[in-house]
């Protein structure tokens, strides 16, 4: 059998962990809060209508468990692999290095409709079009990349202050618009159809992934077990109330329009407040849009690392994958393909929605593989593997509303398998040509003819006599058992 951690790279002393719980729950707030809030309640709105409040209730229903799941590997298997390290222990190595490349190339992927989410708004308040849409979305990867090669003890800090502000930015908008809702906003309820609650929640699990982005950052936290599970509950809780409050406040205030305005957030706190407060909202947009990428680049660049280390990647990025080093190599790779992203699609003019729903088709197949892995690890009977087969359930209903966008994840399974057959080929050519050389040394030495003094004669012994070793007193030779043949044969002897 093939192992398929052929090159591991030198392992590095680990360091103690440096996140506490508050900065655990900011950085989950970042990941999951993060550029749903200021573009989802119109996506979702335009899909369904209000009946759009079903989906959010839905989806904040199942991030419930999905996240308790997650922390509760988290907190079992505090890893750098996060979800790939589960998956690995539940269904081989094979099942791992599709969930790790499956996530660490989504995020590259979905950099494009963050990051130009954040832009849309900088536009919106100073003008330029699409350029500056883009500039802004690549001045975004540069400041968390940036971030980010300082490793969590600078991200982490910086996430909490994010994560403060947001939250009282986002009361505000709420709080003082709410006074201008209409319940006459909430019809007709369903103009689109109850059906089409379906396709709204597969738009929204864009604002809900992240749960398992930080699952690499476990080994981080100080005490693990401890804190994983706490900082987790605290990003359920406020997640959960802001969606709902930005999400319901939206179809209140704004009504039919919900649907059709490009920056909710914007129009909000225009309304609450009484003036345009466009730059205002940029700011709030570009320090939303901040935090999710910081909290992605951080979770990848971890995953990235522990993929090199356990052979699933290049050797070459496993530097930084112990807990509290920093992965700056996997890191750079992830801001070089999500600046490639950015440079191809952004000319193109490829809209971020496709580039959305193929991202949150690979977030669901992480989901699916890391809860079926939980359903196989956690203890039986406990409260915890119940919660994992709820949390597999909905993911897996999740699957099936994704569609066709699927695909793009499984084209990244085929490339992972892909590199996995050729490592697995390259260590048995490697392991072939040793013990091929291993055996060629050995008959070699075993053809060596055996050393003997030069000043005796050879030819009175048969080849297979064994030869006095220098010094041994010499004994006269002892003709064989006398026979016609021996008679004549005089140099045939034996030596006793």
């Amino acid at each position: 059998m093939i192992n398929w951690h052929f090159n591991h790279a030198k392992p590095e002393p680990s360091v103690e962990g440096v996140l506490t719980v508050k900065q655990g729950a900011a950085l989950s707030v970042g990941a999951v809060l993060g550029t749903g809030v200021i573009a989802l309640p119109a996506l979702a709105a335009q899909v369904a209508g209000p009946a759009s409040l079903v989906a959010w209730l839905a989806l904040i229903v199942l991030s419930a468990p999905l996240a308790a799941t997650f922390a509760a590997l988290g907190a079992r298997y505090p890893d750098a692999g996060g979800v790939s390290t589960y998956v690995a222990e539940a269904f081989g190595p094979r099942a791992a290095a599709v969930v790790g490349w499956t996530f660490y190339l989504a995020v590259p992927v979905g950099v494009l409709p963050a990051a130009t989410f954040g832009g849309a708004y900088v536009t919106a308040a100073l003008g330029g079009g699409h350029r500056t849409t883009m500039l802004t979305a690549g001045a975004l990867v540069v400041l968390v990349a940036a971030m980010n090669f300082g490793g969590v003890r600078l991200s982490g800090p910086v996430q909490l202050g994010l994560a403060a502000v947001l939250a009282g930015l986002l009361l505000v908008a709420t709080l003082t618009a709410l006074p201008h809702a209409s319940l006459a906003n909430l019809r007709p309820f369903a103009p689109h159809g109850w059906l089409a609650i379906g396709p709204a929640m597969a738009v929204l699990v864009w604002g809900f992934a992240g749960w398992e982005a930080l699952t690499s950052l476990a080994a981080d936290y100080r005490d693990p077990r401890r804190d994983v599970p706490r900082a987790t509950w605290i990003a359920v809780v406020v997640v959960g109330v802001l969606y709902l409050l930005v999400a319901t406040t939206s179809q209140l205030v704004l009504g039919p329009s919900a649907g059709t305005v490009q920056a909710p957030l914007a129009e909000l706190l225009t309304i609450g407040l009484g003036h345009d407060v466009k730059l205002l909202t940029a700011v709030v947009a570009l320090l939303l849009t901040a935090g999710a990428m910081n909290a992605y680049f951080a979770g990848a660049a971890k995953l990235g690392a522990a993929l090199g280390r356990d052979g699933a990647m290049p050797a070459w990025l496993a530097r930084g994958a112990g807990a509290g080093q920093v992965p700056r190599r996997s890191l750079a790779v992830v801001a070089g393909l999500a600046g490639t992203c950015l440079a191809v699609a952004g000319p193109l003019g490829v809209g971020s929605g496709p580039l959305l729903l193929a991202t949150t088709g690979s977030f669901v197949v992480v989901y699916v593989l890391g809860t079926a892995a939980a359903v196989r690890l956690l203890p039986a009977r406990s409260w915890s593997r119940r919660t994992a087969v709820v949390a597999l359930l909905c993911v897996t209903g999740l699957l099936a509303l994704t569609g066709w966008y699927v695909l793009w994840a499984a084209g990244v399974a085929v490339l992972a398998l892909g590199y996995q057959a050729a490592t697995a080929r390259h260590a048995r050519r490697v392991q072939s040509r040793l013990g091929s050389m291993m055996c060629m040394a050995a008959s070699s030495a075993d053809a060596a003819p055996p050393s003997m003094p030069t000043s005796e004669p050879i030819s009175s012994f048969s080849s297979s006599s064994p030869q006095p070793s220098s010094g041994a007193t010499s004994r006269p030779a002892r003709r064989s058992p006398t026979s016609s043949a021996s008679k004549n044969s005089s140099d045939s002897v034996v030596v006793p």
